[in-house]
Order: C-alpha cells, then structure tokens, then sequence
C-alpha cells in the first residue's frame, strides 16, 4: 500500500467509504500503465483488493445516449422523444443498493417509479463492446468483468453535500466492464475544502484555479455516469472546461470526451514504478 496523506497532494483514507482510499490533489503519482497507455488511479479497495483506474487521455467526443437507440416510451423512464436516456445500464444490468436486479427507476430522487429500458445507453454498448473488444490480451485479462458502479439519480440541489450526494448515486448499481465516474468521484479527487458535494461545484470558490487542486481536471467537457435529478430522462452530470459541473448543457446527445473508467481484478498487483508519470506503476496478474 502507498503511504496515506492527510496533506497535498496524494493517496487519502476516504473519509465517506470504509475500506476505499482516493487520490486527491493537482498531480499526486497516480500514474499507471494498463493497455500499454497512461492510465491513472481514482482509488483503492481493501475490502475486495481492487483498484480502479481511468484512462488518462480521454476518447473522442461522444454522446453519452440519443434517440436512435430507440429507448424511448413515453410512459416508461425513458420518455423524451427528441433525446436519448440518462441512464448508463439497462433493466437486465441494473441492481438497487442491495444489489438485488430492478426493473423501475424513478428520474427524481423518491419519485415516482418507471418501466427501466431494454437497451444499453449507446455509451455503454460502445465502451462494453468495440472500445473494450480493442484493449489488449493482457488489457483485458485484468478487468473485473462484474465490477459495481454507482448510477443513481443525482439531485441538483443547493445544500446537498458528499454524504448525501453518495447516498443517492449508491441507490442504483450497474455491473460490467467498463464506465466512467460518478460525479461524486471527482468531488473526493478535489483537495479544497471548499468542495463539499457535487453541487458546490458549480460554485466560482470551488472550481477556480480548478487545475491546482484536482488532477481530473481536463479544461473540456466530458461525461459521468450520473443522470440529474430532472422529471424527465434527458440529463446527465458532466464536466465542463473550466473544470465545474455544467447545470445547462447536459442533454445526453450532446458530444463530449470519454474517460474510461475500468476495475481491476484482485489478483492484478503493481510490481514496480512509482507512480509518477515517467516511471508509472506497472501491472502483473497472479496466474
């Protein structure tokens, strides 16, 4: 394990989630090689032994879903004809807190429950499909193939804080390969004090000079896997390039970069490296 911080820049005891450690800060040596690139950790599990990592050099912009995935109905969660649907999963790879499978969702937090649809998001089925069919042998082989993300619905409400934000976005899990973040990850990858939840971040205290104080910072926009808190199913957090969350444009057919977020198996361990980024952690898989 990489020596905890409690100051700068550097591997933190997540003070939300028992047994996760986060990389917090401008540039902590969080640099590792999977695929043959430069991917870095977001953080650390020592209840399972895994590490999730997102690639450092995001994909070409992307929409995260539109309407000609033909998820569309308008009595189901899917209900804005001209668009695509907020949601990353589907009614066969979603599971509430318990993991138990569901097949209704409500679009607002404690609202009314809809029908889940029967597709993929077009983001999903394209980083599940051709983009993870191009990583490598090896790529692949380290991959948690079930991994858990959290997709929950997201209020974009004043007040809310990171406790209450990972409550909501717990609440609906997906399983697969490969995501994105949720938007409270990159919340907890933040060292200023002033980041209190998701939607301090559109606040000027909170992003400005954002690059000093949160290495995904990426000065464009890109997506999450969080739908937003809306009575319909057309909205997604994401991140714009002054580095807050965009509350305006956040229709899901809009083209922004793609991180992949992938979770390695436990048995993938570092051997080697130190993180920085010209001599990044390296991988091997127990046989």
């Amino acid at each position: 394990m990489v020596d905890i911080v409690t100051t700068g820049d550097g591997l933190y005891k997540d003070s939300y989630e028992e047994n996760v450690y986060t990389y917090r800060g401008a540039n902590p040596n969080n640099y590792v090689t999977f695929n043959n690139e430069l991917w870095r950790i977001i953080s650390v599990n020592t209840s399972d032994n895994t590490i999730k990592i997102m690639r450092n050099i995001p994909l070409n912009d992307r929409a995260f879903d539109t309407s000609d995935n033909e998820r569309y109905n308008s009595s189901q969660y899917c209900n804005s004809s001209n668009y695509g649907c907020n949601i990353y999963g589907s009614i066969g790879t979603l599971y509430d807190n318990n993991l138990s499978p569901i097949t209704e969702l409500a679009r607002e937090v404690n609202g009314t429950k809809y029908q889940l649809p029967n597709k993929e998001s077009e983001m999903s089925t394209y980083l599940n499909g051709e983009y993870y069919n191009g990583l490598t042998v090896e790529a692949k082989s380290m991959i948690k193939k079930d991994a858990i993300y959290k997709v929950g619905v997201l209020k974009n409400q004043s007040g809310q804080t990171t406790s209450t934000d990972i409550t909501q976005v717990s609440a609906t899990k997906w399983k697969g390969k490969v995501a994105t973040i949720d938007a409270t990850e990159y919340v907890r990858a933040s060292n200023n004090s002033s980041c209190t939840g998701a939607y301090a971040y559109a606040a000027s205290n909170c992003f400005n000079s954002n690059s000093n104080h949160n290495w995904m910072y990426l000065n464009n926009y890109w997506w999450t896997l969080s739908p937003d808190s809306n009575k319909y199913s057309d909205a997604v957090w994401n991140i714009d390039k002054t580095g807050h969350f965009n509350f305006y444009m956040i229709d899901v057919t809009f083209s922004y970069y793609v991180r992949p977020v992938v979770t390695l198996s436990p048995e993938v361990k570092i051997t080697s490296g130190d993180g920085t980024q010209n001599n990044s952690y390296q991988l091997s898989i127990e046989s």
